[in-house]
């Protein structure tokens, strides 16, 4: 287990100057109000936090969850979260899984900050225990059949910085469940959202960066389409903003936890079913982050032994997808454009349990969720 995982105590936070919090899940009643999906996967979104138990602990506040009902029999889960953590301020997610014979101990999911120099940003290593794993970023748990519980610390260096959660996304995922294709919304195809283009290969210190990359690219575009300046933030500011101790640049929340500081953003992980579900976002002019290998894009690629980031921004005439891939070699020529098969693209993306990387507006419309696979509105 790290060393990091308890900071030293600095200020107590008074009760009346934290957090005011109100509790239901976004878009549903109380907890466990969403239908089972009939799905691999499925989306839980938290708003509010009234139903959190909390708890006081020196320059630390506690958040922890009642038990969450989860919507299918889970072995996998990603937790995302959006919150204002400015200097000084940190946050801890840790989960558990709730069996009806035991729960297991609580894994730590992410340590938060972005002041690195006195909060370090990272994942957590040596978790491994007989009722599961950590792998990153991803609570693996060894048997299905648990409810989730959460807990949440947040805690700062002086009592006039706070910390605010925003919003906890939880993606869960049966890994052995099989999915069936959907009809394609041929809405999408045609359609093309103009999207900033960089490279990863354009700053010569940069080692796997194509996750910040595609996450640079995605926030230039709603600066332009917001005009907001703001969100005009270079790859090295997003690589620096999301980098990992541990894991490189590549920890999927880290990446939408950088994206949803900003005010008025939503970030988040998910996993789709299918591709039709990009052609809903497309549809919707939303480009979309997606996770695939970068040699199963394109026949005669090496296989690098690694994951990849890549953004969809749209499809052609007859269903192609339309890429902004970061692994371009803009010296040789290449455009960060691309236009890949798309039988090519479905079989990458497989290979991540069709994860994703949703930011947009909290303001935005976006597509219904016929699947549970994102936020409710």
């Amino acid at each position: 287990m790290s060393s990091m995982l308890n900071y030293a105590p600095v200020m107590r936070i008074s009760t009346a100057t934290l957090f005011l919090l109100t509790a239901t899940v976004a878009g549903s009643s109380s907890f466990g109000a969403n239908p089972p999906s009939t799905n691999a996967s499925h989306f839980i979104g938290i708003e509010d936090f009234s139903k959190f138990k909390q708890t006081i602990v020196s320059h630390e506040v506690v958040l922890t969850s009642p038990e969450l009902k989860a919507p299918i029999a889970w072995d996998e889960m990603v937790p995302s979260w959006n919150a204002t953590a400015p200097t000084g301020t940190f946050l801890k997610i840790e989960a558990r899984g709730l069996y009806p014979d035991r729960a297991t101990k609580f894994y730590t999911l992410g340590l938060w900050s972005e002041d690195t120099a006195k909060f370090p940003r990272e994942s957590v290593k040596g978790q491994k225990d007989s009722d599961g794993n950590v792998s990153t970023d991803t609570l693996m748990l060894k048997e299905t059949g648990a409810e989730l519980q959460l807990r949440i610390t947040l805690g700062n260096s002086e009592e006039k910085i706070k910390p605010k959660l925003n919003f906890i996304g939880l993606s869960f995922l049966n890994s052995k469940a099989k999915t069936t294709s959907l009809p394609p919304n041929k809405k999408a195809w045609g359609k093309i959202i103009e999207t900033p283009e960089r490279s990863q290969n354009s700053y010569p210190e940069e080692e796997g960066w194509c996750s910040p990359t595609s996450l640079a690219m995605v926030l230039m575009r709603w600066s332009a389409a917001l005009q907001r300046p703001d969100l005009n933030v270079d790859v090295r500011e997003c690589a620096a903003g999301v980098f990992d101790k541990n894991y490189g640049t590549g920890n999927w929340p880290f990446n939408t936890a950088y994206a949803g500081k900003f005010p008025g953003l939503r970030g988040y992980v998910t996993r789709f079913t299918d591709i039709a579900e990009l052609e809903d976002w497309i549809s919707a002019g939303i480009p979309v982050i997606i996770s695939a290998p970068f040699h199963l894009l394109e026949s005669g690629r090496k296989d690098t032994g690694s994951g990849h980031v890549i953004t969809c921004i749209g499809f052609t005439e007859t269903g192609d997808v339309v890429i902004n891939d970061p692994a371009t070699n803009l010296n040789q020529g290449q455009k960060v454009r691309h236009i890949y098969k798309r039988e090519n693209v479905i079989n990458a993306w497989k290979k991540s349990n069709n994860t994703v990387y949703l930011i947009y507006p909290t303001s935005a419309k976006i597509p219904k969720n016929r699947l549970g696979h994102w936020e409710k509105k």
